[in-house]
């Protein structure tokens, strides 16, 4: 089990903003859709991206690597799978978007996963896939993976909740273009993380995808039939990643920059800027370059994490070195990512010093005048590994983050990154 070692430390200097994960998952399912070759400029290569690159390849598409683009044939639809199984690893994000595709497959295909995998709810997506016309089960209990898929879309009307995972509807609007017949989506509950549906949606229509929907994201409608072009896409920098870098600034009274960050495209993350200003950190743009310069002191804030859930773990550490009381509400969906990221934040932030009080959707934390180091679990979530390694910049004595190896998942170059901008940190395997 590797481990991340690091101290006090200040930041300073410029960075390039590392590719969007979830922009690159898109891209990917567009390209294996797609009727012909898209290309797919500064794709970001990590643990999760590579299982949706090898689901694509089991599912009949193509992929070559020439330098900074990937190249991808698409099916046009039709799924001709290479294999039976389908292992996803860790990405949950491949589970979702995945299973929806390979509902389209005349054959049965089976996706799986590693433990964590095993645990994520997959139920609502798999019943609205039925109620489409595809043969779709949960092989786990409770409605949990191995889950098997297959035999078209057909068409018609479903419903899905929107209170567990925007990835269940962004999966039922990349695969029911492809249905025989046009579908109708009603979605219960009101969308979490409605952002990242708007991500799909901007990529569907550059593919030249038909979907209507309603200013709120609760009702679709799609046209059957359709196949999409293929597309040449460039992929853009990802707030998620950026704002443990932003957050480390912030923390430690330092000044950093990230470039190539678009504040103008609809990515949920980039209220990372507003939220550290709320804290009391000063933040600049210029163009796509982002700089932000912590002020010595934060102060608590109060922040609906709903459509930010990717933001918490940040923000929590930030909470624990703030002066007075932050609380992050809205975010019942947390208890579904990698790990139950409430319970395991309110564990490991007492660890740091602060005190927290856990309720069902939100933490409110107390700060503390001097975040301790020690030893931190990251539960094998990525998220949870960084926000520690970045609380150890302020944290007195050293800081060990246990179970590092999960931030390949979506950051693999998080440690090259820091110690360019000066932080005392390293990875030990």
């Amino acid at each position: 089990m590797a481990q991340i070692r690091i101290r006090p430390s200040k930041l300073g200097g410029e960075i390039e903003a590392q590719p969007s994960k979830s922009y690159t998952h898109r891209a990917l399912c567009i390209g294996l859709l797609a009727d012909g070759e898209s290309g797919i400029s500064g794709p970001l290569q990590s643990l999760d991206t590579e299982a949706t690159v090898r689901a694509l390849e089991i599912l009949g598409g193509d992929l070559e690597k020439e330098d900074k683009v990937w190249r991808v044939t698409g099916t046009g639809g039709r799924i001709t799978p290479r294999g039976k199984i389908i292992n996803v690893m860790n990405s949950g994000t491949t589970l979702r978007f995945m299973s929806a595709i390979a509902a389209l497959s005349p054959k049965p295909v089976t996706l799986t996963g590693d433990e964590s995998i095993l645990t994520r709810p997959m139920g609502p997506l798999i019943k609205a896939l039925r109620n489409l016309g595809a043969r779709a089960v949960c092989r786990g209990g409770k409605g949990r993976p191995p889950v098997t898929v297959g035999g078209g879309i057909r068409g018609g009307e479903t419903q899905i909740t929107g209170a567990i995972s925007s990835q269940f509807i962004s999966a039922l609007l990349l695969a029911c273009p492809y249905a025989s017949e046009d579908v109708s989506i009603s979605v219960e509950e009101e969308p979490r993380s409605k952002p990242y549906i708007l991500m799909t949606l901007e990529i569907l229509k550059l593919a030249g995808g038909k979907i209507s929907r309603n200013r709120d994201l609760t009702e679709f409608d799609i046209p059957g039939g359709q196949i999409f072009n293929p597309i040449d896409y460039a992929v853009p920098g990802d707030f998620s990643s950026a704002s443990f870098i932003l957050g480390g600034a912030a923390l430690t009274g330092s000044s950093v920059r990230v470039r190539g960050l678009d504040v103008n495209d609809v990515q949920g993350d980039k209220k990372i800027l507003t939220f550290l200003e709320e804290f009391g950190a000063e933040v600049k743009v210029k163009r796509k370059t982002i700089e932000v310069s912590g002020t010595g002191e934060l102060y608590g804030i109060e922040a609906d994490c709903g459509d930010t859930p990717d933001l918490v773990p940040v923000l929590a550490v930030l909470g624990a070195a703030a002066e007075g009381r932050t609380i992050l509400t809205n975010m019942p969906h947390l208890r579904f990512k990698e790990v139950d990221r409430l319970r395991a934040l309110s564990v490991e932030l007492k660890k740091l010093g602060a005190r927290v009080r856990e309720r069902e959707d939100e933490l409110q934390i107390w700060g503390t005048r001097q975040l301790r180091g020690g030893k931190f679990n990251s539960y094998g979530d990525h998220r949870m590994a960084m926000a520690l390694a970045m609380a150890g910049l302020a944290a007195k004595g050293e800081t060990v983050v246990e179970g590092a190896e999960c931030i390949s998942v979506s950051y693999p170059n998080f440690v090259k990154d820091m110690q360019g901008l000066g932080a005392n940190i390293e990875k030990i395997v």
